[in-house]
């Protein structure tokens, strides 16, 4: 029977990534240091673009808001609309996304996990296992504990009626692996290096052997044991060097490709302080410049000329008015957010760390009625100036654990407790992990041992035993 062509048409809807939708995404992930250099390179190559006098009289708007919208044209070719602008949903398999490196340029391991969860459509039992796995992450990107030390740590009211199961703990184990960087979350080097090989495409020579390799005899492979390596996988001489080139090839320690944003210069892209009427918040006006059209050159810009010159002058004209566009909507966005956290964590300006509240980037993102990736790209590397000292937006954010008592507990607020009370422990007696389950469980706040253990270590604070010695 003959084939017979035909036209069909079909309608559909897509995103597509246009060249200023990735610069505006881009701008609102960057750190102020890198936003700094993202303008300065776009007033070294827009002649249409410049920075405001900072004395002059144009730079001293009457508000905040003002400050950023008093200069953006009123003719723009772009809609205005937040998610028009900011797709609210994650990148689907396929599509084209910002560059890595540029969202996880000096973001720490920890927190680029949490921005990748943000992205997953989980449950609320799945989402509380997946946070309690990043938190045992280490700084290889391994899971130094086994799954069931790990759900030790999930208290009853953060996961249901009960502790969650092995396949449950597997099953999204499974889901934060396909996380980057690739061989992330694995148990051991020998899963580490197959979530690798497995990643890599099924053509890539020696895969197969490869990965039998990794899963059989990896430790004939650090006796260098070339013999039984060449009589197990059936290869000679040169293919077995093939594999060990392939497996060289891979990052036995992938999570040490982020760097400890702690030691590194930080500005504060927020400012917060305590006013007769309460606290306050705004922008710090010295974390960015402001800018603006350049009036000489926009005044000679035609609109029906079409010669090489006028179409220069056209275009950019266009890009600094949508970097310009896009610098308002990314502060704004930031002052939203901030103050959505701080009116959330007013305890914590007030009293410290022990009455930080439980806070999850959905409650943001319903407040300010936006999606949680978004609120997760807001709050990675942006910094809040506060009368305790310079803090990630990230950090305002920890879940809940167990408590008897109507007011919930944040794992922030549990850490400061147990710094307080080894701090205040008799120095021949160190308070052991047991002891200081039973004395946080008297004050309401029930937590395993494995958990206190966990939070101890995160603290930096050694066990009893050298505690004891050391004195």
């Amino acid at each position: 029977m003959a084939m017979k062509a035909s036209l069909q048409l079909r309608v559909g809807t897509q995103l597509t990534m246009t060249p200023q939708l990735k610069q505006a995404i881009a701008l609102l992930q960057l750190s102020t240091l890198d936003l700094r250099q993202e303008i300065q390179q776009e007033l070294d190559a827009n002649p249409l673009l410049e920075q405001e006098d900072e004395f002059s009289e144009e730079a001293a708007p009457r508000t905040p808001e003002d400050r950023w919208a008093e200069h953006i044209p009123r003719e723009l070719t772009v809609d205005s609309d937040w998610s028009d602008t900011y797709p609210d949903t994650p990148q689907t398999a396929g599509s084209e996304a910002p560059d890595l490196d540029r969202q996880t340029a000096g973001q720490s391991l920890h927190g680029h996990l949490l921005w990748q969860l943000a992205m997953l459509d989980l449950t609320a039992d799945e989402h509380a296992i997946a946070e309690t796995l990043i938190d045992a992450v280490d700084a290889n990107g391994y899971l130094p504990q086994t799954l069931d030390d790990i759900s030790e740590g999930l208290t009853p009211p953060a996961t249901g009626e009960v502790s969650p199961d092995a396949r449950e703990m597997e099953a999204v184990l499974r889901r934060l692996q396909q996380f980057e960087p690739t061989g992330v979350f694995a148990r051991d080097l020998g899963e580490c290096l197959t979530l690798q090989l497995d990643a890599l495409p099924e053509t890539t020579p020696q895969l197969m052997p490869a990965r039998r390799l990794v899963r059989q005899f990896l430790t004939a492979l650090g006796r260098d044991d070339s013999r039984l390596l060449k009589r197990r996988l059936g290869l000679d001489d040169a293919g077995l060097e093939n594999v060990k080139r392939l497996i060289r090839s891979l990052d036995p320690r992938p999570g040490n490709v982020f760097d400890n944003i702690t030691g590194s210069h930080v500005i504060p892209d927020l400012i917060t302080w305590r006013s007769d009427s309460g606290w306050q918040l705004d922008l710090n006006p010295d974390a960015i410049p402001r800018l603006r059209i350049q009036p000489d050159y926009a005044g000679l810009v035609k609109r029906a000329d079409n010669s090489d010159d006028n179409r220069f002058l056209k275009d950019h004209l266009q890009q600094a008015r949508w970097l310009i566009k896009s610098l308002s909507t990314r502060n704004d966005t930031l002052l939203r957010v901030g103050r959505e956290i701080v009116a959330r964590q007013l305890d914590f300006l007030d009293h410290g760390e022990e009455a930080m509240q439980p806070l999850v980037l959905a409650d943001i993102a319903a407040a300010v009625e936006m999606h949680e990736s978004t609120i997760s790209r807001v709050t990675t590397q942006k910094y809040l100036h506060t009368p305790r000292g310079v803090f990630e937006l990230k950090y305002f954010f920890s879940r809940q654990l167990g408590s008897t008592d109507a007011t919930s507990q944040s794992s922030t607020a549990i850490r400061a407790r147990i710094k307080k009370l080894v701090k205040q422990e008799s120095p021949d007696k160190p308070i052991s992990d047991s002891r200081l389950t039973t004395l946080l469980g008297a004050e309401g706040v029930h937590v395993a041992r494995r958990t206190v253990a966990k939070y101890r270590e995160a603290l930096g604070i050694p066990a009893t035993s050298e505690r004891r010695r050391r004195r």
